[in-house]
């Protein structure tokens, strides 16, 4: 149950860091409320997971999840370059995240 609240946390962190920049540095208001929604729900699903998970692979799998789910996000949604080096580096990330949360220890 720990790992999948720090999956669903790094979902929102992807959903708070695109947020941030739809919010045009906190100049629109429903992208900073949106923002601020994710951001508070990740960090307090991350901090829930935190109990029974070791701090490193948990923040390491949390993080990878937010930075590949944001820039896959990007290229997709927002017009964000696609190159093939990006691509294998976002996979090199997803699959780092699956081994630590495979070797991920429960307390």
């Amino acid at each position: 149950m720990a790992w999948l609240l720090v999956i669903v946390a790094g979902l929102l962190e992807t959903g708070f860091a695109v947020c941030l920049k739809l919010s045009h540095g906190f100049t629109r208001l429903w992208p900073t409320i949106a923002f601020a929604a994710f951001a508070l729900g990740s960090f307090g699903l991350l901090t829930l997971s935190l109990r029974k998970l070791d701090v490193g692979p948990a923040y390491a799998v949390w993080t990878g999840i937010g930075a590949a789910g944001t820039a896959i996000y990007g290229m997709i949604f927002l017009g964000d370059l696609v190159s093939t080096l990006k691509i294998v580096s976002i996979s090199l990330v997803i699959i780092g995240v699956i081994g630590l949360q495979l070797s991920g220890s429960a307390h």
